[in-house]
């Protein structure tokens, strides 16, 4: 939503939103891969109490839980594409990043339930039908490439990545199924089937760890990792008419969309049009920041030096003097 005032204000603001077919698109392809998910956890769920095998029991289950995070993001992802409204200025586009940290608590409890499984059937091993169990496992392997390969197009959308994560983890479920088959048929020994599983939650775990800590930096409007606070705020200083920058603020709307505030000390008002002007360029050129909100206020009598640090002025001394390359 645009308002528009009649004449120049205090507060200037430059927006630049690109609308395309990503999102649908996004959107298709999660919901087809929830499809294909669904229909393959009912067919391996049903094999697994069939041929007693934990791994493809406990790989039905994880896939029957991926459906519902797939559901989530999904649902996220059309979410996201709504526009803007009087309550909620910003659009939805964050929602595609809380359904990546739902997704990833979820997939967390899901690592620790398998885990205990397990650790169980170590203590308590029982036969499995490896003829079933590989043969399932080809299947499960085939769809869980066709539906990575779907979604691995998209991993700049946290969304998606989230998502990603989980039919990886069922790649990776299918992958220790069909090596348990193929083991338990040449061997016979039985506990290979819950040690296979506990390599595949560990090696899940870390991807888990990491998405989450970058959802939860995204949500706590986090200065995005491709980028330093005190280079953004050095470089604005050095805009020709700027005396210095200070109350600088980066952050994510979303993976595509970052935002930045900043109070600009001007040497000279009258000069605010051509400076607002040239800093919203070097945002745009020099940081692909297109969202930027800038409050000119008039200069101090002599700027400050150039402090580099969150929570204090940023500012670069007036011309002449040599203090800042100290």
């Amino acid at each position: 939503m645009h308002i528009r005032p009649s004449a120049p204000t205090m507060h200037d603001h430059h927006h630049d939103h690109r609308h395309t077919h990503a999102g649908e698109d996004t959107s298709r392809r999660l919901v087809l891969a929830l499809l294909l998910t669904l229909a393959f956890a009912a067919v391996e769920a049903i094999a697994g109490l069939h041929a007693a095998s934990l791994a493809l029991i406990g790989d039905a289950g994880h896939m029957l839980t991926d459906s519902l995070a797939l559901g989530i993001a999904a649902m996220a992802a059309v979410l996201a594409r709504r526009a803007p409204t009087a309550r909620h200025s910003y659009g939805f586009a964050r929602s595609k990043t809380l359904a990546a940290f739902a997704n990833a608590l979820f997939m967390l409890l899901l690592i620790g339930l398998l885990l205990w499984q397990s650790i169980a059937r170590l203590s308590d091993p029982r036969a499995v039908d490896a003829d079933t169990v590989t043969l399932v496992a080809v299947i499960g392997l085939v769809i869980n490439l066709v539906v990575a390969f779907m979604l691995s197009g998209h991993g700049h959308d946290l969304n998606t990545r989230a998502a990603l994560l989980h039919v990886i983890g069922d790649l990776l479920g299918s992958i220790a199924a069909l090596a348990s088959g193929i083991l338990i048929k040449l061997t016979g020994w039985m506990p290979i089937d819950a040690l296979l599983a506990m390599l595949i939650a560990g090696l899940i775990a870390a991807s888990t760890l990491n998405l989450l800590r970058t959802a939860m930096h995204t949500l706590m409007n986090g200065v995005p990792s491709s980028l330093s606070l005190p280079e953004v705020g050095r470089n604005l200083a050095g805009v020709a008419g700027v005396a210095d920058i200070h109350d600088l603020h980066i952050w994510e709307l979303d993976e595509r969309h970052i935002a930045l505030s900043a109070h600009v000390s001007v040497r000279d008002m009258g000069d605010w049009p051509g400076v607002l002007e040239r800093l919203q360029a070097r945002c745009a050129k020099a940081f692909g920041i297109t969202h930027t909100t800038f409050q000119p206020e008039p200069a101090p009598a002599r700027p400050l030096r150039f402090v580099p640090s969150p929570g204090a002025p940023n500012r670069k001394p007036p011309d002449g003097d040599d203090r800042a390359s100290a």
